[in-house]
């Protein structure tokens, strides 16, 4: 079940990150071709939300800590974000992101530790 709940959390945020890069990179700024685009994409944001927040439930349901899903979808969001960084835009993540990424897991050990 904890696999399952990692996996929408993930295809979620994969899917909604992807489009915002996607649009950054190759979308041209004016208003309507933003509007059209965005109007498209409504189906994969829907079940993109529907991902997360069903991952997030079922996370809950398991750890029976809704503060502790939430972080991890957080923790989880950042890492997507890196990776689709390296992905569309060739950005090459600093120690800074690092040393991030490491307090983040220091306060999911902490947190789950309480």
């Amino acid at each position: 079940m904890i696999l399952l709940a990692v996996i929408l959390m993930l295809s979620g945020l994969v899917i909604i990150n992807a489009i915002y890069a996607y649009h950054t990179k190759h979308i041209d700024s004016h208003f309507l071709s933003t509007l059209s685009y965005f109007i498209k994409q409504v189906p994969f944001f829907l079940s993109a939300s529907m991902m997360i927040g069903y991952g997030v439930k079922f996370l809950t349901k398991i750890v029976d800590n809704l503060t502790f899903s939430l972080i991890a979808s957080k923790g989880l969001e950042i890492l997507v974000s890196v990776a689709i960084g390296l992905i569309f835009f060739k950005e090459v993540p600093s120690w800074r992101t690092a040393m991030g990424i490491i307090i983040i897991l220091v306060d999911f050990w902490v947190l789950k530790g309480k």
